[in-house]
């Protein structure tokens, strides 16, 4: 990780055309990367600084869109933290599979300037007065993080792909207490899944369902079968096999 005084001088990532940088600073702000951390092989710890991040007023739970590429493509992350007075938030990119978003975070060096959108709503986790029980996977680290101070966030279950990097990572962004469990061919991790979530079933509980879109769904068809009521299911694909745009 590079400190502040030792990053070279701004340059953009890519080249955008003029009708692209035009909307691109009609719709966008700027800001400057201040440091890139490889946690694993397909994490990236990256932090953003620059005047458009100061007097921001961000709750955990929102989300930014970040311009990828020479286009108008985007990705949207959920800051971990965000220091509204030193302008600078944090957010950790998952390198998945060897698409645009993958190729943008892969390639990005410190001191590079990105366009971005937000914060913006996304999960609202304001107003609980229960247990919070987050289900997701490797794109939901960020959001987990960001809630790791919130005594309400109890529960975290992930499934990823592989474990031991998962956990590796999970514990150098400080949620080690996380439960971690490998996908397997054809789903049938998911029915363990489904049935430790409904454990924490009260009448209080909030669960949180994001990551994979069919995982989403066949967790949450566990949850109404042990009776938790929709109202207190909050969902968020993040993506889905063969789709691009979710957030």
């Amino acid at each position: 990780m590079h400190s502040a005084d030792t990053i070279p001088p701004p340059r953009l990532a890519t080249t955008p055309g003029r009708i692209t940088r035009a909307l691109l600073r009609w719709m966008m702000r700027p800001a400057r990367v201040a440091a890139v951390e490889a946690l694993s092989p397909r994490f990236r710890l990256i932090d953003l600084e620059g005047e458009c991040l100061k007097n921001v007023a961000w709750q955990p739970g929102q989300k930014i869109q970040v311009a990828i590429g020479a286009g108008l493509s985007s990705r949207t992350y959920t800051p971990m933290s965000w220091d509204a007075d030193a302008g600078r938030t944090r957010m950790l990119a998952y390198l998945h599979g060897d698409g645009t978003g993958s190729r943008w975070a892969g390639s990005l060096l410190a001191g590079q300037v990105c366009q971005f959108l937000g914060p913006r709503r996304s999960l609202d986790f304001s107003g609980a007065n229960g247990p919070v029980i987050l289900f997701g996977d490797e794109t939901s680290f960020g959001l987990a993080a960001a809630l790791r101070n919130d005594p309400a966030a109890t529960e975290l279950v992930f499934e990823v792909s592989d474990a031991a990097e998962s956990r590796a990572v999970l514990t150098a962004i400080g949620l080690d207490r996380a439960t971690v469990i490998e996908r397997r061919d054809g789903g049938v991790h998911l029915a363990a899944i489904g049935a430790d979530l409904s454990r924490h079933v009260t009448p209080n509980a909030r669960f949180v369902l994001t990551g994979k879109a069919q995982s989403i769904q066949s967790v949450s068809q566990a949850l109404k079968r042990s009776g938790m009521g929709s109202s207190s299911v909050k969902s968020k694909a993040y993506w889905s096999p063969g789709k691009t745009g979710l957030d």
